[in-house]
């Protein structure tokens, strides 16, 4: 306590960015000769952390020796990996679903099977393919990214090919086909098949199913604990900033590029679709990160382990952001079975650094972060973290009410505090333009501040909540009663659905 008070007095150090008081945060050796940007992470059965790098080696590192060897290489910039019981590892490739086998047992692979590739390819540099992801039947679901007018496509493409939206081939040679448009088939563009779609696949791969569709450029999917498909999106056209969907069968996603390749399409251009009309036929976001406030390029979602984190947040979703030095926490909430979040900073001020793009976990409970940035903000190389077990302050669940919201802490809030804490909203504008400025942002009457008698539960009286509308409650005033302040001092709660 004398120690916290002298440091405020003096200012000679922050309270709130002290996560090496609870987190230690080392660099794993980088293996020689390779290029570490990590595009796909996952923990082998014994313990090993499974690592695929962008220039399309895969190799084990092993904690024991703090060694590396090499399984595989020659894949095309794989953004995924799933490793299966018997210790294959499925990899998301750009080109297909590769499974690696390791058939005679001599710690490399000797097969390399083509599970999936019935997806169409263009040539642009922007068609990234991520997944899978695995639900509880064994199907696995991928999402592919659509293309960039920043770069022309290839000379031979790979599926079919949709003339929707006009091909503009002035000053462009045949071979090119096509170059910068000039806004006829919009920014981003999906002219080859099931560009912006999830495909569900059977275990085998031997089935699709077209899933849903509207993503741009989703740089994440996973299912949470509650088996929730989870996608996360980047700001850009058609995004105000970087969404977060809880993903349904047959929903569409706000970009309407890949809407030409829906069974029943009705042949439209999709940019000379009112923009109403596409709002109307949207899934909302169940959060949203503000660009350059919480997260400019959000990444994969993962499942915090118990081990990990303190108890009160294992089980949470983890989700990496490339542009900013933190992470995120998502605290799930249901209104009337609306699934909406709010989405808290995680090791944020901490020495984890940026590019924060796969991560991973170690049988001790380490959190392997994987850091690239393919020529935008990011990283190289990989963090471990490693939670030291002592328990600190922190906004454990969140909780929509009629008029506000309940907080509930993992320790005892000190009520004089309360007086500094502040609540702000604002929404976003839907529209074709490359993201949007808040709208409509202000800060909001905080009516009451009620502490239950043992400190860990607040209820904040903002009076009724407006739908559509990202709540920011700011708690860097906050302290718990020994005077330490909250670790992920900020949330956004994104209200889909307002209680009654």
């Amino acid at each position: 306590m004398k120690l916290r008070i002298l440091c405020s007095l003096l200012s000679l150090c922050t309270v709130a960015s002290a996560w090496t008081d609870y987190f230690s945060f080392d660099t794993i050796p980088n293996p020689a000769g390779i290029d570490p940007q990590v595009g796909a992470m996952d923990t082998m059965p014994d313990g090993r952390i499974a690592v695929a790098f962008h220039r399309g080696e895969v190799m084990f590192y092993n904690p024991t020796n703090q060694s590396w060897s090499l399984f595989a290489s020659g894949l095309q910039e794989p953004l995924g990996m799933l490793i299966e019981k018997d210790g294959s590892i499925l990899v998301m490739q750009r080109a297909e679903l590769t499974r690696l086998k390791d058939t005679d047992g001599d710690g490399s692979a000797d097969e390399y099977e083509t599970v999936f590739d019935d997806f169409g390819m263009s040539g642009n540099y922007h068609e990234f393919a991520y997944g899978p992801a695995k639900d509880a039947e064994g199907n696995l679901y991928i999402v592919l990214g659509i293309a960039s007018n920043g770069a022309s496509m290839a000379g031979e493409i790979r599926g079919e090919f949709s003339e929707v939206g006009e091909v503009d081939r002035e000053g462009m040679s045949d071979k090119k086909l096509w170059g910068k448009n000039k806004g006829k088939a919009g920014r981003m563009y999906a002219r080859v098949k099931w560009r912006g779609w999830v495909l569900k696949l059977s275990p085998d791969g031997k089935k699709m199913e077209p899933y849903a569709d509207g993503l741009r450029s989703p740089n994440g999917i996973g299912f949470d604990a509650k088996g929730r498909l989870l996608i996360t999106d980047n700001q850009g056209d058609w995004r105000p900033t970087s969404p977060l969907y809880d993903i349904k069968k047959d929903g569409f996603y706000g970009h309407p590029a890949s809407l030409v390749w829906r069974k029943d399409w009705d042949g439209r251009i999709p940019l000379k679709i009112p923009v109403p009309e596409l709002n109307k036929m949207q899934q909302p976001a169940a959060g949203y990160f503000p660009q350059g406030e919480l997260a400019n390029s959000p990444t994969w979602p993962v499942i915090l382990p118990e081990g990990a984190v303190p108890k009160g947040i294992a089980g949470q979703t983890l989700i990496g952001e490339m542009n900013q030095p933190t992470m995120i926490r998502v605290l799930d909430d249901e209104v009337d079975g609306v699934f909406q979040t709010g989405l808290v900073t995680m090791f944020d001020k901490s020495p984890l650094g940026i590019g924060s793009n796969r991560t991973a976990f170690g049988k001790d409970g380490s959190i392997y972060v994987g850091k690239t940035q393919l020529s935008w903000a990011g990283g190289k190389g990989i963090t471990r973290i490693k939670w030291n077990g002592k328990p600190y302050a922190e906004l454990e669940k969140i909780k929509a009410l009629p008029k506000g919201f309940e907080l509930i802490f993992s320790q005892a809030i000190d009520p004089a505090s309360l007086k500094k804490l502040t609540v702000k909203s604002h929404t976003y504008e839907y529209h074709q333009a490359y993201g949007a400025p808040k709208a409509d942002e202000q800060e909001l009457v905080l009516n009451s501040s009620v502490l239950s008698p043992d400190g860990l539960k607040l209820t904040l009286d903002i009076g009724p909540l407006k739908e559509n509308y990202l709540h920011l409650i700011d708690m860097s005033a906050l302290l718990t009663k020994d005077g330490s302040k909250i670790y992920g001092d900020k949330v956004w709660y994104q209200v889909v659905k307002a209680p009654k």
